[in-house]
């Protein structure tokens, strides 16, 4: 038997509106089911549900969805995307969408970048002052 396991996301009757949004935002992404209490969606192949909960509980950045980003288009996408209608950036590639959900926007080279001793601090330095991350900035670091 296999167990899949994906996240809840709790709103307050907005559960319909944000999952198509967020299918707007990411290429590969559908809506499998909505019963108006619960919808379940794919964004890149991977399961979520949005429940209508009520005002009961809030989002904060205790818990984020990374996006993994190959190319500043990527990122510029998602970022200018996710911020529509009311998100707010924050730094180091977090922001917060209009529902309230945290998100962090990240170039998959940074890794790559932060483990080259004679590049990490200066990049880190870099990156620290940013919002939405400048991947040739990190690389010139």
């Amino acid at each position: 038997m296999t167990n899949q396991i994906y996240p809840c996301l709790w709103f307050d009757g907005q559960a319909q509106a944000a999952a198509k949004f967020y299918c707007s935002i990411f290429r590969k992404s559908k809506i499998t089911a909505d019963n108006q209490m619960v919808v379940t969606f794919e964004l890149n192949d991977t399961k979520f549900m949005a429940l209508n909960g009520g005002a009961n509980f809030n989002f904060n950045e205790a818990v984020s969805f990374v996006v993994d980003c190959e190319t500043q288009e990527e990122i510029d996408h998602y970022w200018h995307s996710l911020m529509a209608e009311g998100g707010q950036e924050s730094h180091c590639g977090w922001l917060k969408d209009k529902f309230g959900v945290s998100w962090q926007i990240v170039p998959t080279v940074l890794p790559k970048l932060l483990s080259d001793p004679s590049k990490a601090k200066k990049v880190m330095e870099v990156y620290l002052k940013m919002k939405k991350f400048d991947i040739k900035a990190l690389e010139n670091a």
